[in-house]
């Protein structure tokens, strides 16, 4: 039990890593619906087939279009038959009204012709508006006959019979009104139940195909023209294929391969990475960071698909690339954009499509943010988006329709809306600092003016401090820059890797001006421990201040595990006959583990180095340099930090051309004999 335990304790990182692993496939397989067993042939109406000559597999029937369905059933809605009873007392109860009292003789005498006109000869009158092609047909008991609409009047009929007896419209429209609602009795009677009933049988014997296609026949060939029948044929195959995958369908067996699928994609990153040695691998959080961010744009995907598929591409899918980008380098940022689009592909139809579109636009997006460091940033990598999602869409379509009529504006409207979602990455940057504990260039840019309040009270009350500061930092960013690294991290934790300082400022030399040193008062022990002891201020100082991990970083290392040699060489000098102890004039440390931290450190110690010196000219400047770079060294300060030979050669030189122009030392320039 206790190997076990220990082994498990030996690996915990690895079981996180496979925790974090099976977390994320479980969502991304929960997040997507499960209902991809219908198949899909890459085809466009009015374009061409690209595909091998496609043969029917088996017998099948071809489906009439939707269109063409749904104008067959409003024809027949509207050539249905009306089914209506005869009212034989239907003149008797029109003359017996007894509100036909309060009419003048005029008005009466105008009913009594209507009425003869409504109820004379073979009319008929019924208060239903019917429509001239409707099929009419008058019911007796069982027995029906069909009469010719013609003879049939309505409220319309009415209206207009007495508008040719009463001249005055307005008078005319009132008469038939009252005729209509309160005098007419209709002859007709509408049978609902018998016309409904005939009309669902009509419907009932619709036929939404068109034709059989035989097997092996010939459906469509290699580049031929994709017109209306061809994709009625194509689309019925594919119902037809659909409805067979479907009656075979193994969820279980759909959901463990697209877990295989995620899972060789994880793994392909991961080996990416240790391959590379990335230091993200060592980092839970960045791993989790990197995990959350794929599940995240997975949602927002899923979310899209299970409302209308053809929005796919509103997703914001280079979110990814932009914040991988920001957070990590642009390898990182590449190869975990690629694991996402190929498992989010897996996911949604017309995979080819979207993979493409998004492999483009955020390799697109990967370069356009390798210099992130403005806001403006973001709206020249949305411009980018959108017009790399619009040149691939114009080239799709001209590939395969070869004609500008048939690109669809929509489309584009669709390309802009998610350049403009693609906007979100900026205030997520800030969000995602805050959950995972990582810092980005845009953070660094806003602590490094010199106005922040860190920096502010280093420059009141240790103003020698400060300056020493803003040289280091000048000079570590030129030199980052010549190396490669990150620039501005180099410069904004060389501003602040000295901050503990002002907690004692006058027991450093650059802050004496007045030819007091309070280190005359204590012995070299205790020297060394107010020397040492601004390390630790500094990390306090950080903590208050809410400075990024990062930038605490080169406020522990930038001495490294170094001694104050001034105060051990005089405590050695001065007590002989004593043990010294080297501990307590010691660094806690730890060294440098990075570029950045390490080109700080040297450059600290140089540019402190040189200040003292009392002659500045070029030989005591280049000795100076190489000591203090070869001093470092024999001490294993720079053994954690992957700096090369070549990279410490660059560094040596260019410390000793900036320190010779710091202190305008000249070159001597060999004299021209004359002839």
């Amino acid at each position: 039990m206790k190997k076990l335990i220990s082994y498990i304790v030996s690996h915990l990182r690895i079981f996180y890593l496979l925790l974090i692993l099976a977390s994320a496939v479980a969502l991304i397989l929960l997040m997507f619906p499960n209902d991809y067993s219908r198949v899909q042939y890459d085809y466009t109406v009015g374009s061409f087939w690209h595909g091998d000559d496609l043969y029917a597999p088996y017998d099948f029937i071809i489906l009439k279009s939707q269109d063409e369905n749904k104008k067959e059933l409003e024809q027949i809605k509207s050539n249905s038959t009306l089914y209506f009873h005869i009212d034989t007392t239907a003149k008797t109860r029109t003359n017996k009204q007894t509100n036909l009292r309060n009419l003048s003789q005029r008005q009466k005498t105008i009913i009594k012709q209507i009425s003869a006109i409504v109820y004379g000869g073979t009319r008929y009158y019924t208060d239903k508006e019917i429509e001239y092609n409707h099929p009419v047909v008058i019911l007796d008991g069982n027995v029906g006959r069909e009469v010719d609409s013609t003879k049939i009047m309505t409220s319309k009929d009415v209206r207009e019979c007495v508008a040719k007896i009463i001249s005055d419209s307005a008078e005319a429209a009132s008469f038939a009104a009252l005729l209509t609602d309160s005098v007419l009795q209709p002859s007709l009677v509408f049978d609902a139940n018998r016309t409904h009933l005939e009309l669902d049988t009509r419907l009932s014997q619709q036929s939404f195909s068109s034709r059989m296609v035989q097997k092996d026949e010939l459906i469509v060939a290699k580049g031929q023209h994709v017109d209306e029948e061809v994709a009625l044929a194509i689309e019925s195959l594919q119902d037809q294929e659909s409805k067979r995958m479907i009656s075979e369908y193994n969820p279980v067996i759909h959901y463990l391969g697209q877990a295989m699928l995620c899972i060789i994609a994880f793994v392909a990153l991961y080996m990416f990475l240790k391959n590379i040695r990335h230091p993200m691998l060592e980092d839970v959080k960045s791993v989790l960071f990197a995990f959350f961010i794929v599940i995240f744009i997975s949602a927002i995907v899923a979310l899209i698909v299970r409302n209308d598929v053809n929005l796919v591409l509103l997703a914001p899918v280079c979110i990814v690339p932009i914040l991988m980008r920001i957070f990590f380098d642009m390898r990182v940022a590449l190869y975990i954009h690629i694991v996402t689009v190929i498992i989010i592909g897996n996911m949604v139809p017309n995979s080819y499509e979207f993979i493409f579109y998004q492999l483009v636009s955020g390799m697109m997006s990967i370069i356009t943010v390798r210099n992130f460091e403005k806001r403006s940033s973001f709206f020249t990598v949305a411009l980018v988006i959108f017009s790399t999602y619009s040149l691939i869409y114009i080239a799709g379509v001209l590939s395969t329709d070869t004609s500008f009529a048939n690109i669809q504006p929509t489309r584009f409207l669709i390309f802009l809306i998610n350049a403009i979602l693609t906007l979100l990455a900026y205030p997520l940057i800030f969000l995602f600092e805050r959950m995972f504990g990582m810092t980005t260039n845009l953070s660094l840019l806003e602590i490094s003016s010199t106005n922040t309040p860190a920096l502010r009270d280093l420059s009141q009350k240790a103003p020698g401090t400060f300056q020493h500061s803003i040289q280091v930092a000048n000079i570590s960013e030129d030199i980052i820059n010549e190396i490669g690294g990150n620039a501005l991290l180099a410069k904004v934790g060389a501003l602040y890797h000295d901050i503990g300082k002002m907690q004692a400022p006058l027991y450093f030399t650059e802050n004496q001006n007045n030819g007091f040193n309070p280190h005359d008062n204590l012995d070299y022990e205790e020297s060394a421990k107010v020397i040492t002891k601004h390390v630790r201020d500094g990390i306090t100082l950080a903590k208050k201040y809410k400075l990024p991990p990062q930038v605490a970083d080169f406020i522990r290392t930038h001495h490294g595990t170094t001694v104050t040699g001034y105060f051990y060489a005089q405590a050695k000098l001065h007590h002989p006959d004593e043990e010294i102890n080297i501990t307590d004039y010691r660094y806690l440390g730890p060294t440098p583990f990075s570029r950045e931290t390490a080109v700080v450190m040297l450059v600290d110690s140089v540019e402190a180095a040189c200040k003292s010196l009392k002659v500045h000219d070029k030989e005591s400047i280049f000795k100076m340099v190489d000591n203090i770079i070869n001093d470092k060294i024999e001490m294993n300060q720079l053994n954690n930090c992957p700096l090369t030979l070549e990279d410490i050669t660059q560094i040596r030189s260019r410390l000793k051309e900036r320190m010779m122009s710091i202190y305008h030392v000249r070159i001597e320039y060999p004299m021209i004999k004359k002839n």
